[in-house]
């Protein structure tokens, strides 16, 4: 899967309670999850400050603001056995929750850059993790 260029953040297109509903709700969706539940709940120790945190992150991303403080890459890295099927599942439920916004530009720029944030999240744990491999891309993840 190519990496897509990130559109530019534009705090006019959504607002705080948008980007909000769509952390909350991805969320809910990724902690009911077989596969990805149980990384969550074993890593998140405080889920109020998790949703500051990645409503913060995703306001940065889609609406430019500079609240957002931290590293994604060592979290993400430092996590044990992680697959490419888990950051494909994580896509796929980012992008069913971008859809059932019914938001169609905060759906495109939105899985634009999740798209972009997952690729390069992989690609670092496996290099991270299996430096003498090759790494695999992920495939092509639909809502």
């Amino acid at each position: 899967m190519n990496q897509p260029a990130i559109p530019t953040a534009d705090p006019s297109l959504y607002s705080e309670e948008q980007v909000a509903q769509l952390v909350h709700n991805f969320y809910a969706k990724a902690r009911k999850d077989p596969g990805l539940g149980p990384i969550f709940e074993e890593h998140v120790a405080d889920w109020d400050a998790h949703f500051v945190q990645m409503t913060n992150f995703w306001s940065a991303q889609l609406r430019g603001t500079s609240r957002f403080r931290g590293a994604p890459m060592p979290k993400h890295i430092a996590l044990p056995e992680l697959t490419a099927e888990l950051f494909e599942r994580w896509l796929q439920l980012f992008k069913q929750t971008t859809k059932e916004l019914d938001n169609p530009g905060l759906q495109q720029h939105a899985d634009t850059v999740a798209t972009f944030i997952a690729g390069r999240l992989w690609q670092g744990y496996q290099m991270t993790h299996n430096p003498e491999k090759t790494p695999i891309e992920l495939k092509a993840v639909t809502a």
